[in-house]
């Protein structure tokens, strides 16, 4: 079906506009400032006194799907994304089984292709021992290379020096780079468990920045970047939490001739290390939530440029494995995906960022970087993924709200202005008012490479 869109607020390219948009056989094909456009065979829909977007790229979910699916899993997660107008994300390796060969990415895919409201890629983890594999990808269909360079599950850190000169010197794509230094995080995870069977601390969450600090952000990062200028590979360094690390990178070239690019979430732009007190372990995730200072520190950086991506890191767990248990059983992460534009749109609204910068670190920014094809703007001829969003809707986030499998948010209680009522994937409506099209699929997203 063809939709036209009448009298919206299109944001895109660093301008705000009143127009009409046309959605024609799965692509945008009529782009009317001012208006006017015929609505022909088309569905027409009124969205005065709304905002139209670029379907916003979510660069860094865990989907949890193969073999961690009591979780979440790729339809339900993906309806969560379409519900916040995400239109596109890329799924991390750490499931069960890793997704560490062309075959296992293969399988994803295929799983993608069957249940998706949205569309897909997913990485290829690297390991001390599957460079090669790794290496003999195609990248112009698998989004870039995951790289942990500090704790994770099973054999996916990569800590052997020359397996990461290696990887960083022939790799073809993006390197998105888990950054936190094993050895100081396994330092201080001793020292805090033997403070709190002492009792000199108690086992909550308030010591999370503290065993998972600063310093392991800043070495693990800085060892990166060394390695990047080193041998010329393109780093992205995801889930920046600090604002020491921000002295790593630079904001003096254009994003298409940059070869160290960075990523922040909304939960760093959000909270800081006062709110552990009373979200505990709703909050918990890798890299820690730091001080008050980082986070305005992260939120002038937006402006700047030395940040160039918001994902989101959506990991979800139960309850069960979150609140049940001292700070050493309690897992890291939690949902976010569904909330990502509402909370970024806050920022917005306190004069950290202007809306067209928000779809420009959303939208546009991941669009570039990863060298997606046709997607990420609002242009003639490009794939229709696109969001409708209302800026004046008040409204407090509850957890019977939520899409993602595990049923809770930590920003239950949360007061937004913000809510999505049309989410499109490839021209299709794919989530209307709280209504899911669960017969409509994403496409597999593919790279110019």
């Amino acid at each position: 079906m063809n939709y036209l869109i009448q009298n919206a607020s299109v944001v895109n390219e660093g301008e705000i506009f009143e127009a009409d948009v046309l959605i024609e056989n799965g692509l945008i094909g009529e782009i009317a400032r001012g208006g006017g456009l015929d609505a022909g065979n088309a569905m027409t829909i009124d969205a005065r006194g709304r905002y139209l977007i670029p379907g916003i790229i979510d660069e860094h979910v865990h989907f949890r799907d193969p073999g961690l699916t009591a979780k979440a899993d790729i339809q339900t997660e993906s309806r969560a994304a379409v519900a916040g107008g995400v239109t596109s994300y890329m799924d991390m390796p750490n499931t069960v089984p890793q997704t560490v060969t062309r075959a296992l990415l293969e399988e994803k895919c295929n799983r993608a292709a069957e249940c998706s409201l949205a569309n897909y890629s997913f990485y290829i983890g690297a390991t001390n021992d599957n460079l090669r594999e790794v290496l003999d990808t195609d990248f112009g269909r698998v989004c870039g290379i995951k790289l942990f360079m500090g704790s994770s599950t099973g054999n996916m850190l990569v800590d052997s020096d020359s397996a990461l000169e290696t990887l960083f010197r022939e790799a073809p794509c993006l390197i998105a780079a888990h950054c936190e230094d094993e050895q100081t995080i396994r330092r201080s995870t001793e020292r805090y468990r033997a403070m709190a069977a002492a009792g000199t601390v108690v086992a909550d969450a308030t010591i999370h920045p503290l065993v998972r600090s600063s310093e392991a952000c800043f070495r693990s990062s800085a060892r990166a970047v060394e390695l990047a200028t080193k041998t010329g590979a393109h780093l992205h360094i995801m889930h920046i939490s600090t604002a020491d690390e921000l002295s790593l990178l630079r904001s003096d070239l254009p994003l298409e001739e940059k070869k160290i690019t960075a990523e922040t979430c909304p939960h760093y732009l959000s909270l800081c290390d006062s709110d552990y007190k009373t979200l505990g372990f709703a909050i918990k995730c890798n890299p820690s939530i730091k001080s008050g200072k980082d986070r305005s520190e992260l939120l002038k950086a937006l402006k700047t440029g030395l940040i160039d991506t918001i994902g989101t890191d959506h990991a979800p767990h139960l309850r069960e494995e979150k609140f049940t248990g001292d700070y050493f059983t309690s897992k890291s992460g939690f949902p976010s995906i569904q909330h990502s534009l509402e909370l970024m749109a806050e920022v917005s609204r306190g004069g950290w960022i202007t809306l067209p910068e928000m779809v420009r670190l959303m939208c546009h920014n991941p669009a570039v970087l990863y060298r997606i094809d046709r997607r990420g703007f609002i242009r003639t001829g490009y794939h229709a993924d696109l969001a409708i969003v209302d800026m004046n809707c008040s409204r407090v986030i509850t957890d019977a709200d939520e899409h993602s499998k595990c049923g809770w948010t930590p920003y239950c209680g949360r007061t937004v202005h913000s809510k999505v009522t049309h989410t499109f994937v490839g021209g299709n409506l794919v989530y209307e008012d709280g209504i899911f099209h669960e017969e409509c699929r994403g496409e597999k997203l593919t790279f110019n490479r």
